[in-house]
């Protein structure tokens, strides 16, 4: 008993030596291994372990299953990023080929969230996606200065868990009167990032990790070759953390309208072959009788490609490896990502009279509170998914197997003779209209407009719905 008492006493002690140091006062020594544990910041983030990821443990243990394993990827991926903090106090600012190998642990864990989310889709696909998300927030660690291409930590957080809350918010309005357990994790997820991570970050690295001058060298691992077995050179770093836009092919569409930007795409030439031209096919009013397409017919606005929304900067980026990024786009009629493979997941945010194309295949994409945009991609794995928009046109030129539409006010999906098997599945949703192509090569594109108006008759016990149908006189 004497002995577990004078542990708890020496314990204790070291934590208040440790909280000492928040007033700014430098320990009398070279930060060591055990001096940097307790240090006050990483003293907060194992608080910030026990409260807030504890919290969602809790919650997940009630309902096991992939809920729970996604969970514990998520204690590992804290505890990971605690390591790498207290590596932090006892190490120089590395390089960039050092930085890679400083954030290799970490880069690991999340790959293995996001590998939960592929594959076929899950009952529990919300909650493994706003799991796997969530983390790239635990990237504000890689922040090096305004040039490294990243947001502030504390707005690389928020940001962060904006793109995961959208499969959060899912959670809770599927569970919210099915079961509590469900909802009290998703609820326990957000507040571990908002408020929790955010102010974490806040107080103890507004502006990003501080490293030591005097601590050791981290160096990147050198790789062999595999025919020579001398040391190769280190790998270029992830483009997500280290840059703010990925490379763009130079080209520049025909400003006619979203439809010209489908129609010229479909004309069967390379994307890269020179579009600064004008052909006569091209024109409205020779493609208009050829297609039966109906053009947007709206002028193109006169904002510059370099505008900036009012949410913020512009972005293109891949992050952490697995997801696209594209937000606050406007005027942007060129934005291509081809660079891409069917475990990464495109997410479009905010952009405004702009085309994106998709140029391989992704696991999914999500366009969420965009107006007037374009989004052409070949095939994509799990779903399209389209909420919170205005005007938007979507063309499928492989195969999707679901497509949905949510909170959308005009919307038109052109599909491919491989896409005519997708499950459409629309939700507070008007003026949808699905075009298919015809019998033939040559034959007019067939336009077939979802019905928005349904008539409910109770018969039987039960009530019966049927699309409203419109007949004139």
């Amino acid at each position: 008993m004497d002995e577990k008492l004078i542990q708890r006493l020496e314990s204790a002690v070291a934590r208040l030596e440790a909280l000492s140091y928040r007033q700014g006062v430098s320990p009398p020594s070279e930060i060591g291994g055990d001096s940097a544990s307790t240090d006050p910041s990483i003293v907060a983030y194992e608080d910030l372990i026990s409260q807030f990821v504890g919290r969602v443990s809790g919650a997940a243990e009630k309902i096991g299953g992939q809920v729970l394993d996604v969970t514990k990827i998520i204690e590992e991926a804290f505890s990971t990023q605690k390591e790498l903090l207290i590596k932090v106090k006892q190490s120089q600012k590395p390089g960039m080929s050092g930085l890679v190998e400083f954030l290799k642990p970490l880069n690991d864990v999340i790959v293995k969230a996001t590998k939960m989310t592929e594959g076929r889709r899950s009952d529990f696909f919300n909650h493994l996606k706003a799991a796997a998300d969530s983390l790239t927030a635990l990237a504000w660690i890689a922040y090096t200065g305004k040039d490294c291409g990243m947001s502030m930590p504390i707005a690389h957080v928020e940001e962060s868990w904006q793109m995961a809350e959208f499969y959060s918010n899912k959670i809770l309005v599927e569970y919210r009167n099915k079961d509590a357990d469900h909802v009290e994790w998703a609820k326990a997820l957000k507040e571990l990032y908002v408020p929790g991570l955010r102010d974490y970050v806040k107080s103890h690295y507004p502006l990003g990790p501080v490293w030591t001058a005097t601590g050791k060298t981290i160096v990147s691992a050198p790789t062999k070759s595999p025919t020579t077995g001398a040391p190769a050179p280190p790998p270029p770093p992830p483009a997500s953390l280290f840059s703010s836009e990925s490379p763009k092919p130079s080209l520049s569409l025909p400003k006619e309208g979203m439809a010209a930007v489908f129609q010229e795409i479909n004309s069967g030439k390379p994307v890269t072959s020179g579009l600064r031209k004008i052909t006569a096919d091209m024109k409205t009013k020779n493609r208009a009788e050829r297609t039966g397409v109906v053009s947007s017919g709206e002028k193109e606005s006169h904002v510059g490609s370099s505008s900036f929304s009012k949410s913020g900067p512009p972005k293109l980026e891949l992050q952490m490896g697995r997801k696209w990024v594209v937000e606050n786009q406007i005027g942007r009629k060129n934005l291509v990502i081809d660079d891409c493979d069917s475990k990464q997941s495109v997410y479009v945010f905010g952009c405004k009279d702009s085309v994106l194309q998709i140029q391989g295949k992704v696991n999914n994409i999500t366009i969420d509170k965009c107006s007037k945009m374009g989004v052409v991609f070949k095939d994509v794995v799990a779903a399209c998914e389209i909420v919170n928009c205005n005007g938007v046109e979507v063309q499928c030129q492989g195969s999707a197997p679901t497509i949905s539409v949510d909170n959308t006010g005009g919307c038109q999906l052109f599909l491919s003779k491989d896409s005519l098997e997708a499950s459409i599945t629309t939700a507070k949703s008007s003026e949808i209209n699905v075009l298919v192509p015809g019998a033939g090569p040559d034959d007019d594109w067939g336009e077939h407009a979802l019905p928005q108006q349904f008539v409910h008759v109770y018969k039987d016990g039960q009530f019966v719905t049927t699309p409203v149908s419109h007949s004139g006189g």
